[in-house]
């Protein structure tokens, strides 16, 4: 019986690998949205003239093309305190472009975008920023006291509610690190923030080095878009995590005036911001 044991394992072999079935699975598509990237940022010591609003759609995840920018759209900001109306210029490449801005802190501005003969509004309350006062590095204020980490310091306004975001990348890396920083239970206090990176044993690289460069944006938001950003950092770092909340769609401040169903992806943020690059010792 021992020479039919080769030619029966062969046969099963064939018949196992010859069993692939392809399954096409319908994927859920949804249509095109509007997607609206309007972040009139102001860098202290500048006068904040120059300003850029970006349109494009959404496409399907397993989409190829790229190509999504929106053209032929009309743009305009409008100060709700003096009425002072701000028309953007369509650039044909996705861009709306100003260079005759005039920003004022605490004042109110309404973004409106006229696109597909609909219209997309959204208002906004331009916030200030503290200035950052030092960076200092260190390596006992992160979680491993064995590698380098950088921290800002500002000083918070006291009486008042203040939000901030910080925008924090080393040089070299192609995506940044965010943070939202309400001062609820810090008001007036000087506050500070710290970043580090991990050690690998097979990168020693991997971790802050002397030489490297890194840099800090600290910017001035509201509450209101605090209660947005928060809710998206939250669901980028639990990227991978099984244990993690399904993501929820998130909706921006722009609502579509014209079909309110057919909504808008994106958020109209205005804010004054600080910036300092550090390098380590």
């Amino acid at each position: 019986m021992k020479p039919l044991i080769k030619p029966f394992l062969i046969l099963l072999f064939l018949g196992l690998t010859s069993c692939e079935d392809v399954i096409d699975v319908d994927v859920p598509t949804s249509a095109p949205r509007l997607v609206i990237e309007a972040s009139l940022d102001w860098e202290k010591g500048t006068t904040g003239n120059n300003q850029v609003v970006k349109l494009s759609t959404s496409t399907p995840y397993f989409e190829n093309s790229t190509n999504s920018v929106v053209t032929g759209a009309s743009v305009k900001v409008t100060n709700n305190n003096s009425n002072a109306e701000y028309t953007f210029t369509d650039q044909n490449d996705g861009t709306y472009t100003i260079s005759d801005f005039v920003p004022v802190i605490n004042d109110s501005y309404t973004l409106e975008v006229a696109y597909n003969g609909e219209m997309y509004r959204a208002t906004e309350t331009l916030k200030s920023v503290s200035p950052i006062k030092r960076v200092e590095q260190s390596i006992e204020g992160g979680f491993d006291d064995e590698v380098l980490d950088v921290s800002i310091f500002w000083d918070d306004p006291a009486d008042e509610e203040n939000f901030y975001l910080i925008r924090f990348i080393e040089q070299g890396d192609l995506v940044p690190e965010f943070e939202d920083y309400p001062d609820e239970f810090v008001n007036g206090n000087e506050l500070d923030t710290f970043f580090e990176k991990d050690r690998e044993d097979d990168d020693d690289q991997a971790e802050f080095n002397p030489g490297d460069t890194v840099e800090f944006i600290l910017y001035g938001i509201s509450e209101q878009y605090d209660n947005y950003i928060s809710l998206l950092i939250e669901q980028y770092d639990a990227d991978g995590d099984p244990f993690s909340t399904i993501p929820a769609e998130l909706k921006g401040n722009c609502i579509n005036i014209t079909t309110p169903e057919n909504y808008a992806f994106g958020y109209f943020r205005l804010s004054e911001f600080d910036a300092v690059t550090y390098t380590f010792q």
